[in-house]
């Protein structure tokens, strides 16, 4: 038999290990063959061949390779498939997929189960750095299903109160030799005492939500001896009892409120479970999964918003550079073919060489535009989770809006400090250490527990039946039930540490946390006001910028006329021409990138008002109760329906209410109207365009 010893994916610690077991495994191996040599089964050891290198280096080398592991994972499909990203030297014939903001965001929503931010683009990715981190769809059902301490979640906080099953049954046998018949119970001297025992154990206990706690327990046990019959009942015999025990809190740790908040007092742990492991803190804990769920998605939609209308800004840019490179080429090829005709009246042969280098100039821009493209597109399609190249190329299909938006102050500034999700955190958490602090004061108090028992005990000869010779013990259990022989215990246990250092100590440190959390309470208010004051500067800024492009683009279109009418007249020469022409393309696009900014101004309104979700139409929902959750509710409805009215309520306080923002309000721009959107070229804007041949280019003398 020959093989091939492999340790290509041992490491040097595992390697040791492994070493280590071999010498364990040829000492039991040793013993074995000793052990078979002493009763005449020993057999020849097998010998072994090996192939390959004989050299140590080989171990070496393979001990020190570094492991990868073998996963049960199959490859993204977008990833693995990807086509090769388009580039301005690689222009494919690719088909244009026209995309609405609305569809970008379902794409968003239904491919980004690991939630991508347009920070990811700009450093290190959270999903390749933060690993687990990383923010998800998960994390609110892993914060639901956690079970360690600091990150419990309800059920597990809930599991404090199930009730507890235990139960135990051992035998044995004990013979002891005996020096006189005294304390041998009638066994003579150097005789053995022998005994037979049985012990059966059982409790079923509950913790309550005051912080008490219930067993009910049941217990027998049995003894056979070998003592004469003279000095014992029975020879062998089976006593047991069924006990009741309960113990509840009065000072620290008692009531309904500290053992919701902190879980019970008897599982903590002193100083490091603290006063979070209740019920009510986990769901708060889940309250903030939720929230930074909401406020991740939220940012997720921004950035979808923003990269759209960048998008949109790209091709605009380009579709200026393309017109732009178009009139240059024309202006090019006149100054050409009236150089070569002995040029005419207010023409320089300095004309041609300009004309040529504003062509290549503006050709640079196109081909730096398409670029531009390119790669907006490509971080969209990230941020949308899609592949990136799949035979289309994204395309925006809404056009911004050109209407004035017109908040109200006192609305937005409303609407901010009562739906921002960051508020809701900080709340929660000040909720928190609420209920926090009220728990670690209770724990500055002694430890008082009142304790109390019954049980009934029985004996018999038998554990059933009647086979007994003594009428008054026929069987354990008959002895049990029959209830003559009882007991019972009452009173208090009592402990306390001098000084009360620890809980003292925690609860200065969560009043010191507190008033933190509400300082910063306070401080996110204020930057949020003044970020809403930033948004309405923005908003006015954008818009009257936009205006006056829109003007300045006007006025540039009719100076690029005027002056081809002069040029063409001979009065001025090609030099004003192309300046004109590179002015009314930067007037072009300076009014599209204000309109682009305008319209990122408006979503940056809606997140920083906390609207953003309504906005895009989404809303967010945790998922259905379990069934035993809808019976409960129905339990206390029924109980809140026939309960008797509290005399000390007059009135039901009234809940408060936010008034709602003023929605958009669309006012055309006075004395302004738009153009109209750009029509693709069937060659050029429709991407990716076709280079211009190198016929219609004229050669320079």
């Amino acid at each position: 038999m020959t093989f091939q010893p492999t340790f290509a994916n041992l490491s040097p610690v595992r390697l040791g290990l492994r070493e280590t077991t071999r010498r364990m495994c040829c000492r039991i191996a040793a013993a074995a063959v000793l052990g078979s040599s002493l009763f005449g089964c020993a057999t020849s050891e097998p010998e072994l061949k090996y192939l390959g290198d004989k050299q140590m280096s080989y171990y070496k080398q393979a001990a020190t390779t570094i492991d990868y592991p073998v996963a049960d994972t199959q490859p993204n499909p977008e990833a693995t498939f990807a086509k090769r990203p388009r580039t301005v030297t690689d222009r494919d014939k690719d088909e244009v997929w026209e995309v609405s903001l609305t569809q970008a965001i379902q794409l968003a929503i239904q491919n980004n189960s690991m939630i991508r931010t347009r920070a990811d683009n700009r450093a290190a990715s959270a999903i390749l750095s933060a690993g687990d981190r990383a923010p998800s769809a998960f994390d609110p059902s892993i914060q639901e299903t956690g079970v360690l301490f600091g990150s419990r979640g309800v059920a597990a906080a809930l599991s404090a109160f199930d009730a507890q099953l235990s139960s135990s049954m051992t035998w044995g046998r004990n013979e002891v030799p005996q020096n006189n018949a005294i304390f041998g119970g009638g066994i003579g001297g150097g005789q053995a005492l022998t005994t037979e025992t049985g012990v059966f154990n059982s409790q079923l206990s509950k913790t309550f939500s005051t912080g008490g706690s219930f067993a009910l327990g049941h217990s027998v046990n049995y003894t056979g001896n070998n003592i004469p019959a003279g000095a014992q009942l029975f020879q062998s015999a089976y006593t047991g009892n069924v006990s009741a025990q309960y113990l509840h809190p009065l000072l620290a740790g008692s009531g309904t409120e500290f053992t919701r908040i902190a879980g019970p007092v008897t599982q903590s742990f002193g100083g490091i479970s603290g006063v979070t492991q209740g019920v009510v803190i986990a769901r708060i804990n889940q309250d903030l999964s939720l929230a930074d769920f909401e406020e991740r998605v939220i940012t997720m939609l921004k950035d979808i918003e923003d990269l759209y209308w960048e998008l949109y800004l790209r091709y605009r840019e380009y579709d200026t550079a393309v017109s732009a490179r178009n009139s240059a080429l024309q202006s090019w090829r006149e100054a050409h073919r009236i150089l070569e005709a002995g040029g005419k009246a207010g023409f320089k042969p300095s004309d041609e060489a300009q004309a040529r280098d504003f062509y290549f100039q503006t050709r640079a821009a196109t081909e730096n535009a398409l670029s531009n493209v390119y790669s907006a597109e490509v971080v969209l399609r990230r941020i949308l989770g899609l592949s990136v190249n799949d035979g289309r190329i994204l395309r925006p299909s809404d056009e911004p809006t050109t209407a004035q938006f017109l908040p109200s102050w006192e609305a937005s500034l409303t609407e901010a400090l009562t739906q921002r999700v960051e508020l809701r955190k900080q709340k929660w958490t000040i909720k928190s250490l609420d209920l926090q602090l009220c728990a670690a004061e209770s724990l500055t108090q002694p430890n008082l527990n009142f304790v109390s028992g019954y049980q009934v005990n029985g004996l018999g000869d038998n554990l059933l039946g009647n086979s007994s010779p003594n009428p008054n013990f026929p069987n354990v259990y008959n002895s049990i039930t029959g209830g003559q022989y009882t007991g019972w215990n009452l009173g208090f246990n009592f402990n306390m540490p001098l000084g009360f250092r620890a809980a003292h100590t925690q609860v200065r440190n969560i009043e010191l946390r507190l008033a933190k959390a509400r300082e910063q309470l306070s401080a996110q208010e204020m930057e949020i006001s003044h970020e809403i004051a930033q948004d309405f500067q923005n908003l006015a800024v954008q818009y009257t910028t936009a205006q006056s492009n829109f003007n300045r683009y006007r006025a540039a279109q009719q100076r690029v006329q005027l002056f081809k009418a002069e040029v063409e007249a001979g009065t001025k020469t090609f030099d004003v021409l192309l300046r004109a022409l590179s002015s009314q393309a930067e007037a072009e696009v300076a009014y599209f990138r204000s309109l682009t900014e305008y319209n990122k101004a408006i979503t940056a309104l809606h997140y920083h008002k906390g609207t953003l979700l309504p906005h895009d139409h989404i809303w967010l929902s945790e998922s259905e109760w379990t069934p035993d959750a809808y019976k409960s509710a129905v339990r206390e409805a029924w109980a809140r329906t026939h309960a008797f009215d509290a005399n000390h309520l007059d009135t039901e306080p009234s809940e408060f209410v936010a008034q709602p923002g003023w929605a958009a309000q669309e006012v055309s721009p006075a004395g302004i109207q738009p153009p109209p959107p750009a029509q693709p070229y069937e060659e050029e804007v429709a991407l990716p365009p076709r280079p211009v041949p190198a016929a219609e280019e004229p050669k320079a003398k």
